[in-house]
């Protein structure tokens, strides 16, 4: 008896491949409200795509987010470190000038 791979899994890996390559967006809004009065409104918005992809149209947001890669805490850092030496720097000129 011979084992057969079901369809349905290559369907899938087909699906998801073109969702991938693709993308897809998800948009939807949630409105609650009571008597008329709109009390709070959730916007959610879902990008469903590859890296590459994503990277494509512009969507890099997680390559300089510090909680998502260490190159945004090093950008972050080197940043601060620059204000710092550039403050250092004003506060010796002040310190060097001659009083009057």
């Amino acid at each position: 008896m011979s084992m057969q791979t079901p369809s349905n899994s290559s369907n899938l890996v087909e699906v998801l491949e073109k969702i991938l390559d693709k993308g897809v967006v998800i948009a939807g809004d949630i409105k609650i409200g009571l008597a008329d009065v709109e009390l709070l409104t959730i916007k959610i918005r879902l990008l469903v795509a590859s890296v590459d992809k994503a990277k494509e149209i512009g969507m890099d947001w997680w390559e300089t987010d510090p909680y998502f890669s260490s190159r945004g805490v090093n950008q972050e850092l080197q940043e601060q470190n620059q204000k710092l030496l550039e403050r250092i720097d004003q506060l010796e000129q002040r310190l060097e000038a001659p009083k009057e």
